[in-house]
């Protein structure tokens, strides 16, 4: 049975509890991130720590942990579920003022609630799925427009990862006025001629940790990077197509809406993208 840690205390997950009264249960007034492991260490860890603050900051939301407490936690819950491959899934919410309201409550009376588990995903590095790609879908982007800041409200993107398993693909990219924003959980790219592009940073998208490095890496590797938006036709026109997120690393994309990209299967771009981003990221790991 997992061990789990809530508001300070390490509990069987059977025995842990948090009051129907907290805010991310009623209003999805909450924020989270999930730190990758590959053996047993944790992948890009100040990224997601920086990011958090970055959410917690934009909600008016107070911090209740420091981040290097939140460190020794992520690793003790590693050591204790005996983790070598998969993730830790962390939770922050303004709390459980004892009713509910629209209103925030007062930060000096309602400690916010912070949650963290771990999930056990053998093989994550060597996913078969990166061997033979995936499959994605287009859909309308109708979610809010502080796409930027990582909460909780994970509603629209669970709807459009069903609509893409009804549609027998994998995943969904989103699209808000013909431009591609990103997918369901995850960053989208396209290759065309050897260039990757990638919509630019903005309120629009989520500002992805392994985005961030990927293109560092592609940008050392001497790879071409453009970062500007591009429409769901100029997606199913590229040579090849690829997803990056903290759970798929990097995951070439090898058919959008029943469009095979290039001979569909994997092209040179983002397994190399992938190989390098493990290969770097290990080295950096904690």
């Amino acid at each position: 049975m997992r061990t789990v840690y809530v508001n300070g205390d390490y509990l069987p997950e059977n025995e842990a509890r948090v009051s129907i009264f907290d805010r991310g249960f009623l209003m999805a007034d909450g924020v989270y991130e999930v730190t990758s492991v590959l053996g047993g260490k944790l992948i890009d860890f100040d990224g997601h720590a920086v990011r958090l603050q970055r959410s917690l900051d934009a909600l008016d939301m107070r911090n209740p942990i420091s981040k290097e407490d939140l460190l020794d936690v992520h690793r003790e819950l590693v050591r204790i579920n005996e983790i070598d491959e998969g993730m830790v899934y962390l939770q922050i919410t303004r709390g459980a003022p004892g009713d509910r309201d629209f209103a925030f409550p007062d930060p000096d009376e309602t400690e916010p609630t912070v949650v963290l588990f771990t999930q056990n995903k053998p093989g994550l590095a060597n996913s078969p799925a990166a061997k033979k790609g995936m499959k994605v879908i287009s859909i309308d982007d109708i979610r809010w427009g502080r796409r930027d800041i990582k909460t909780v409200q994970l509603l629209y993107p669970s709807m459009g990862k069903m609509m893409a398993k009804k549609a027998g693909a994998d995943d969904a990219w989103m699209i808000e006025d013909g431009f591609v924003t990103e997918g369901t959980s995850n960053n989208a790219y396209i290759v065309k001629g050897n260039k990757i592009i990638t919509r630019a940073l903005s309120n629009d998208i989520l500002h992805g940790i392994t985005r961030a490095a990927v293109l560092r890496f592609a940008r050392e590797a001497q790879m071409e990077v453009e970062e500007r938006n591009f429409t769901i036709d100029e997606a199913k026109e590229a040579d090849e197509a690829f997803i990056t997120s903290a759970s798929t690393f990097v995951m070439p994309v090898v058919e959008i809406d029943g469009v095979s990209l290039g001979e569909g299967v994997p092209g040179r771009v983002a397994p190399r993208l992938r190989e390098i981003y493990l290969e770097e990221s290990l080295k950096k790991a904690v």
